[in-house]
């Protein structure tokens, strides 16, 4: 027997300062590897990106934890209704979040190499799925939102609502009456079965 487990450690027997020196070989390994989890997480931390919306009017920023950290417009925003300017800030904020996957896939990939795709993958899959990709092409629909007024040009009055029908209001249940109902240490809402 020649004192060594598979997994590179000493076991009883071998020589106490090879053990040692695997021992200190490992320990070097994983503070390195912290190291370099540390750089990848600083650098994510420093990422910002930026989306514009189609026209220009909106700018939106964000960081890697997808968080908006600016947001700026032209004038023409002015001139937007309400709902459309929502909806474009949020569809910006959206394309600039799509990036972030692969922003974070590079930072890992220049600072990491291929050491620990596996890690790295689940991360990623998990951005992807919080921050999906924006098609190319994708075709903005038109909001609406419970808050929305009538349109300013529409002055037609809604139809007035039909009169309801008379209704009788629902039975309610009789409850019996006991003979020691008024006593004065239960009085007469006491339920021995309610908490």
């Amino acid at each position: 027997m020649t004192g060594q487990s598979s997994g590179g450690f000493a076991v009883a027997g071998a020589d106490p300062d090879e053990a040692e020196r695997r021992i200190q070989q490992w320990a070097q390994g994983f503070a390195e590897k912290a190291q370099r989890y540390q750089e990848v997480q600083a650098q994510t931390e420093q990422l910002r990106l930026s989306a514009s919306s189609p026209d220009g009017r909106i700018k939106v920023t964000v960081r890697a934890d997808g968080s908006v950290t600016d947001l700026e417009f032209t004038d023409k925003i002015r001139s937007m209704p309400p709902n459309e300017l929502a909806a474009q800030i949020l569809s910006t904020m959206h394309r600039a979040q799509a990036d972030i996957a692969g922003k974070v896939g590079e930072t890992m990939a220049a600072t990491l190499g291929d050491e620990d795709q596996q890690t790295r993958s689940m991360m990623l899959d998990n951005l992807r799925e919080r921050f999906p990709e924006q098609p190319e092409d994708e075709v903005e629909e038109e909001t609406s939102s419970k808050w929305d007024g009538p349109a300013e040009d529409d002055e037609t009055p809604a139809p007035p609502a039909a009169p309801a029908a008379p209704t009788a209001p629902p039975a309610q249940p009789r409850r019996p009456r006991f003979e020691d109902e008024d006593d004065d240490e239960f009085g007469p809402d006491f339920d021995p079965l309610r908490d």
